[in-house]
């Protein structure tokens, strides 16, 4: 069995059990612990990018639940790097942040929802399973990524289709000359 076998397996049925919540935020991170253990998650706390790389490395969860705003790096870099390790690892985007432009970066580095504070626990509760379920059907039933073309658009409208390997790497836009960065996740 390969490492993404048992990344699948355990989202057979889309019912996640180990939360990472990644929050620097004390009394926070308390709150989401203690509620989500009351609903029968088991859960770990990171405060920052260091702890929650280790965590995901070392425990593999089955859903990872992030505040944007982080002391050092942003819950925007943690994301990135992790999705690239591992894209079947659903990741909730939790922030009081409330704007088009924080919810357009969190879907291009690979977040799965967004949901803003304050929030209503019982939508958090509804949110777990729906997108656990959506990221382990777009991996089992939507083909090998690889198999994908990368479709994004340079902000003049010039549309691209590109190999996935071309992630992450730069090229010039041909309509306008501006610099474009394909997207490391969509």
């Amino acid at each position: 069995m390969s490492a993404t076998d048992g990344a699948n397996s355990r989202l057979t049925h889309a019912a996640p059990r180990l939360v990472l919540v990644v929050e620097d935020d004390t009394d926070s991170a308390k709150f989401l612990k203690e509620f989500l253990e009351q609903n029968n998650y088991s859960v770990m706390l990171a405060k920052d990018g260091g702890q929650a790389k280790s965590s995901f490395v070392m425990h593999k969860p089955d859903f990872v639940i992030m505040d944007i705003i982080l002391g050092g790096e942003s819950g925007f870099e943690i994301c990135d790097r992790m999705k690239t390790e591992d894209e079947s690892i659903p990741v909730l985007m939790l922030s009081v942040i409330d704007m088009p432009d924080s919810l357009d970066l969190a879907q291009r580095v690979g977040a799965n929802g967004y949901l803003t504070k304050p929030f209503d626990p019982d939508e958090l509760l509804e949110l777990i399973p729906q997108i656990a379920q959506e990221v382990w059907e777009k991996s089992h039933f939507s083909g090998p990524r690889e198999d994908r073309r990368i479709r994004f658009n340079c902000a003049c409208g010039k549309k691209f289709k590109v190999s996935p390997t071309h992630r992450g790497k730069s090229l010039t836009c041909p309509s306008c000359g501006e610099t474009v960065v394909v997207p490391r996740h969509l």
